[in-house]
């Protein structure tokens, strides 16, 4: 009995010691978030390499991936133009630097013959209850822009290629907006633009002027009362996994150390 003892105190202390070891990894990450975005209108369908591994393959033009995992530091990026890697060099060739629990989007922009990789930090963050947005312009041939209601105010002012703005706070709600330009010329009709609350919203105008179309990502939305949700591909191990195993250790343990005490005072 007494072995029996030891060894379901030994097990115990390993869960307890387990359980408290992946609770501090899922809280030390050193990874940071990275989403790929192809802006390139002309730019035939990609395959995308980070340090010599796939990530993408056959991304089209306004395709945009979820946020993936990448470890903080320095990488290699290559795009080759789909299926053609190892029998032409790539289109874009750049070393990234990510930091740790940061979020960027990493897109491909202008036209081929200019083809570049600009890199943009996204925010993780917004008031509860409020919504959060920010305009790219990633359209190469497209005039210098202001982005605000329909026969109102601007919202963002004189956006030129291939800026992105601060991110504003604003009410959630369903917006009349629209692209114009300086003299107040119409480019793109956004009506019935819907703002969710807790939300944290990248709206991209990539194509060309003479086709100028909108991409609105998402991204990031606060879960009140509940972990954030990233959009990352893929969820790390939580700890709470482990936890009815360790607890069903202990409760057993305990009850073994009650029996075995009623046993021994019976002797």
């Amino acid at each position: 009995m007494k072995k029996v003892f030891s060894m379901l105190m030994t097990a115990i202390l390993v869960f307890g010691a387990l359980g408290s070891t992946v609770f501090a990894d899922n809280h030390s990450s050193n990874e940071a978030m990275v989403r790929v975005l192809h802006a390139s209108p002309d730019a035939p369908a990609v395959d995308v390499y980070v340090d010599g591994n796939a990530v993408v393959e056959g991304a089209e033009f306004k395709a945009s991936t979820d946020y993936l995992k990448l470890p903080a530091g320095d990488h290699n990026v290559e795009i080759y133009a789909a299926g053609t890697k190892g029998e032409q060099d790539p289109v874009i060739s750049k070393s990234l630097t990510v930091e740790a629990g940061m979020a960027y989007t990493v897109a491909a922009i202008n036209m081929l013959e200019n083809i570049e990789l600009k890199v943009i930090q996204d925010s993780m963050s917004v008031t509860e209850g409020k919504t959060k947005v920010r305009v790219g312009h990633l359209s190469p041939n497209a005039p210098t822009v202001d982005v605000g209601m329909i026969d109102g105010d601007a919202v963002f002012s004189g956006a030129s290629f291939p800026m992105v703005t601060d991110y504003k706070e604003l009410d959630p709600m369903t917006y009349d907006l629209e692209i114009r330009t300086s003299d107040g010329t119409q480019v793109k009709d956004l009506s019935g633009t819907m703002l969710e609350k807790n939300t944290v919203y990248s709206v991209f105008a990539v194509g060309t002027a003479e086709n100028l179309e909108v991409l609105m990502l998402k991204d990031y939305t606060l879960m009140p009362d509940s972990m954030p949700q990233t959009g990352m591909g893929g969820t790390a191990q939580d700890s709470s996994s482990l936890l009815p195993i360790a607890l069903s250790v202990v409760l057993f343990g305990a009850g073994a150390m009650i029996f075995y005490r009623r046993r021994t005072q019976e002797q």
